[in-house]
């Protein structure tokens, strides 16, 4: 019952962070997403002792298929943090504000006409 009320809350809590507007919500929001598959594969696999997977085994052994899927998903929800974070630091702009400058050292936000005499690509 408490695995089942902490995958509701974690789930809840994702589905929330996830329709935010912020990018560093939506990650938050896959992270928590993610625990909530680990808690849920591990409680689909029982909480409790089973019988052994093999004779030699004693009884106290635990069922090593649920703790195999929730490595898994550990794995795959790590990497697909690190690439929304890269995401997010890719998206973030340089320090002077993003703005390239051209040839003759004006940024291409400033716009201006040039040496032919057309005007800038934000004038219109």
């Amino acid at each position: 019952m408490t695995a089942a009320v902490a995958v509701g809350v974690l789930v809840a809590a994702a589905v929330h962070l996830l329709l935010q507007r912020g990018q560093l919500r939506v990650i938050l929001g896959f992270v928590l997403l993610g625990h909530a598959v680990n808690v849920l594969l591990l409680s689909a696999g029982g909480l409790d002792r089973r019988t052994p997977a093999f004779d030699g085994a004693g009884e106290q052994t635990a069922d090593p298929l649920p703790q195999a899927f929730a490595l898994t998903a550990i794995v795959i929800s790590f990497g697909i943090t690190l690439y929304l974070l890269g995401l997010l630091g890719a998206d973030v702009p340089a320090g002077d504000g993003g703005a390239e400058e051209t040839a003759d050292g004006r940024s291409a936000a400033e716009g201006g006409d040039g040496d032919d005499g057309r005007e800038g690509r934000g004038a219109r």
